[in-house]
């Protein structure tokens, strides 16, 4: 895990606990989830379609590059 972070919607609706993930493929987002009475992880929020996902994960993860670059911290740090 890279980062946890929130986003705001239309100045009206808040998700918090986004993680940035890095994966085989590279970074990704996983939405806030919980562990259910039988051991499997749910998504306690989440897009409902995936142009709407990778929209989100498309501004966090552009996000999270400016921000390391401002830092001055890249991924082999």
């Amino acid at each position: 895990m890279k980062a946890v972070v929130s986003i705001t919607i239309d100045e009206e609706f808040v998700v918090h606990d986004i993680k940035v993930i890095e994966g085989e493929k590279g970074l990704f987002i996983a939405m806030p989830s919980r562990k259910a009475t039988d051991g499997e992880y749910r998504d306690i929020a989440h897009p409902i379609n995936s142009g709407t996902r990778d929209r989100i994960q498309k501004i966090i993860l552009e996000k999270y590059e400016e921000v390391m670059m401002q830092e001055g911290i890249s991924d082999e740090d």
